[in-house]
C-alpha cells in the first residue's frame, strides 16, 4: 500500500510538472523533480536515470541523494 501511495503521489507531481510548463504560475521544473524523486524511490529504472544524468554534477547528485535518505527514512523502507 506504501509503495502504492509513493507511485501515485509521483505520478500526480510528474502532472502537476508537465502542466507547470506551460501555466505560467505552477512551477513545473520542481514538481518534476519531485515526481521523479518519488518515483526513483519505487522504480530502479527511474533511479537509474536519475543516477545517470546527475553523475556530471556532483552537487545536484549529493543534494538528491540527501533528498532521498531523508525521504527514505520519514516514509521508510518501500
Amino acid at each position: 500500500a506504501k509503495k502504492m501511495l509513493v507511485l501515485t503521489l509521483g505520478i500526480f507531481f510528474l502532472i502537476l510538472g508537465f502542466l507547470g510548463l506551460f501555466l505560467p504560475f505552477l512551477q513545473g521544473i520542481i514538481f518534476l523533480a519531485i515526481g521523479l524523486i518519488l518515483i526513483s524511490l519505487c522504480s530502479p529504472k527511474a533511479r537509474f536515470w536519475i543516477n545517470k544524468h546527475t553523475v556530471r554534477y556532483p552537487r545536484l547528485f549529493s543534494v538528491i541523494n540527501k533528498i532521498e535518505t531523508w525521504l527514505v527514512k520519514f516514509i521508510g523502507e518501500i
